[in-house]
């Protein structure tokens, strides 16, 4: 049996726990006996204590308690983790237990937990979208990736937002048992189509400014009603009533992104939702969209999502 350590605390997104754990624990029914999956729960106390939903959660043994052996240790999410003070003691617990596992990670804002730990210096890592701009602030030797359902670098796995939880979990057991044992987890969960590390978790369609009538959020606006135009700077910052100096700097500053960054991932957006939904041409899409050729398209996806247009279309189609 493969051992999988879950660490949790007053607070922690349930999701976070119930839905990789639920990955595991569907995989015994296809696996043989014996080389499947034991989870057990780390918390400060063994006396239960509430989730965020309210939901109670009961630890099998404590920080304190827990020894080293585990084959994957992860740490749940929770709301309130980004903000919150590292705990000395769940930190130590995790010193004293990673080391010992060939894999350990993080599903959603765990992932400030293992940063606490000083565990995602040099590492690429990931966390839901909302969060992952404060994550690269606090720790800048991290190469955070605001773009990815989950990543895997090295023995360190990191998942976005809640569900993407069950993803990464779907992800290990196709690692560790194949395609078909990791499909049949997902129907049997009524999981649509395991969405691939490489699918993007970020839209710029929920990420708007929240001043609806600025100029950027006008650009914004213009940027979505128009891909297949010139999008330049300069068109950009003349929309806005700006310098383009100035157009730049409070673009970055509002959005957290470049302008042209902006745009290209607008355009990836679009393309992927017409990947998903539509039969159209790999040559329209790339026109519709802004590309302006398919190879311009496919230079684009595979920097930004590690797949060809093909690729995603055949990997993430909706039924």
């Amino acid at each position: 049996m493969r051992s999988v350590a879950m660490i949790i605390f007053p607070g922690v997104q349930a999701l976070d726990v119930s839905g990789p754990l639920d990955v595991f624990v569907e995989a015994n029914a296809f696996i043989a006996a014996g080389a499947g999956y034991r989870v057990t729960l780390i918390g400060p106390e063994r006396q239960p204590f509430r989730a965020s939903n309210g939901m109670l959660l009961a630890p099998d043994i404590t920080y304190e308690e827990v020894q080293p052996g585990f084959d994957m240790v992860l740490v749940a999410g929770g709301p309130e983790l980004p903000a919150a003070a590292p705990d000395p003691r769940m930190i130590a617990c995790l010193h004293r237990i990673v080391g010992a596992a060939a894999r350990y990670g993080s599903i959603c804002t765990g992932a400030f937990a293992l940063g606490h730990a000083g565990l995602l210096a040099g590492r690429r890592v990931t966390t839901h979208w909302q969060n992952a701009p404060v994550l690269a602030r606090m720790f800048p030797e991290a190469n955070v990736d605001f773009d990815r359902i989950y990543i895997r670098d090295g023995a360190l796995l990191t998942s976005a937002g809640v569900t993407a939880g069950i993803d990464l979990g779907l992800a290990i057991i196709n690692e560790d048992h194949g395609a078909p044992v990791a499909l049949a987890v997902a129907k049997r969960l009524v999981v649509v189509a395991q969405r691939q590390g490489g699918q993007s978790q970020f839209s710029p369609y929920i990420a708007a400014p929240a001043e609806e009538g600025s100029p950027i959020a006008k650009v914004y606006q213009h940027v979505m009603a128009h891909l297949p135009d010139r999008l330049s700077v300069s068109d950009l910052a003349e929309r806005a009533g700006m310098s383009p100096r100035s157009f730049a700097r409070t673009f970055v500053q509002q959005a957290q992104t470049t302008p042209a960054e902006f745009v290209e991932q607008a355009r990836v957006d679009a393309a992927r939702n017409l990947l998903e939904g539509s039969d159209l041409a790999l040559k329209a899409v790339a026109f519709e969209c802004g590309f302006g050729n398919v190879q311009r398209m496919r230079q684009v996806f595979a920097k930004r999502l590690g797949v060809t247009p093909n690729q995603y279309r055949a990997s993430f189609r909706r039924s």
